[in-house]
């Protein structure tokens, strides 16, 4: 795909001496049971590497263009850490980073360094509406060569989460 990062690592494919790589565009902290099930579906019994990226998600986007981001970054930063212990219980290699609140630059940076051979998104239900207004699923389907999948999160008021 033109312009699109190279996802494969090379002519090296997934069990041919290099884990299975599924990158997280986690909107939404990765914190229970059932997103840990979604990775380790795609994950399976195989080695893997995950990497995280939390976009850093202003509330507004005049916030975002006047550069009001200290907030952002910071919830970015918890999600990322909650994330990061969560993923570690799979039993795969993680790793991670607070990312562009735009999911598709912030898929097109982390490809630049991870060779993704899946892509998975998450994100909460007030966020997954900005998303779609800003057809930056659609985008995302079109422009990289990895399948990507999208869930929502939603919790209930016990917090439990439901995918």
């Amino acid at each position: 795909m033109a312009g699109a990062p190279n996802t494969n690592g090379g002519s090296e494919a997934p069990g041919a001496g290099r884990p299975y790589r599924l990158l997280v565009i986690a909107g939404e902290a990765i914190g229970g049971r059932e997103l840990r099930t979604q990775i380790g579906e795609r994950v399976g019994e195989r080695p893997a590497a995950v990497h995280v990226v939390s976009p850093a998600l202003t509330s507004s986007r005049f916030e975002h263009a006047m550069g009001d981001v200290d907030d952002a970054v910071a919830a970015a930063e918890e999600r990322l850490d909650t994330s990061l212990e969560e993923i570690q219980r799979t039993g795969a290699e993680v790793t991670g980073e607070v990312g562009e609140s735009d999911p598709t630059l912030a898929i097109e940076d982390a490809l630049r360094t991870f060779p993704a051979d899946e892509i998975l998104i998450a994100t909460h239900p007030d966020d997954e509406a900005r998303w779609l207004e800003d057809e930056a699923f659609e985008r995302a389907r079109q422009q990289f060569e990895p399948p990507i999948t999208h869930v929502v999160v939603e919790r209930d008021r016990s917090g439990s989460e439901h995918v």
